[in-house]
């Protein structure tokens, strides 16, 4: 049998990351005792608001409490990523019906072909409404998004966006 350093990842784009991924590898440690947060770069989403160095040192920071995790970009499919982080689950986080319908089509895929297993995680109801593209869209315009994301990605959207007092152009001076 293959010996594995970790025992699962955790992949995603996490452009920023949310208290929604911060609870799924919470639960996911649970599980699996080891996990890999595997950065990637989604072609089907935009660029990005944070690039890959900035979005690994903001995971990293997040996840310091936890130290069975480790934080590694990985470029192409999150098949290959699994294989390479030598792992044996991939681990999705939910938070809707919706979600389920894409990911079950995605891990049905992903088993097909390459045998590796998915594991579903629903995060905690408190946080299923937090969403990456929800959080940009709030801290672009100067709103206040650290209720949604841990502190150290507070921090990085603040420094990119100055709070709305300061930015607002309808406000007299």
């Amino acid at each position: 049998m293959t010996q594995h350093a970790a025992a699962a990842i955790y992949p995603g784009s996490f452009d920023p990351f949310h208290n929604g991924h911060l609870d799924v590898v919470e639960q996911a440690v649970e599980l699996f005792g080891s996990v890999v947060v595997a950065t990637m770069h989604n072609p089907t989403k935009p660029s990005g608001m944070f690039d890959l160095e900035r979005r690994l040192a903001m995971i990293a920071e997040s996840v310091a409490h936890l130290p069975t995790v480790t934080v590694r970009a990985f470029p192409g499919l999150a098949v290959h990523a699994a294989r390479d982080a030598n792992v044996r689950f991939i681990v999705k986080g939910l938070r809707t019906s919706g979600d389920f319908e894409v990911e079950q089509q995605m891990a049905q895929t992903n088993h097909d072909v390459s045998g590796f297993r998915t594991v579903f995680m629903p995060c905690s109801p408190a946080l299923s409404f937090i969403s990456s593209r929800f959080i940009r869209e709030i801290a672009k315009y100067g709103g206040d998004v650290t209720a949604l994301v841990p502190t150290p990605v507070a921090a990085q959207l603040a420094r990119l966006f100055p709070p709305a007092g300061n930015t607002d152009p309808s406000r007299e001076p």
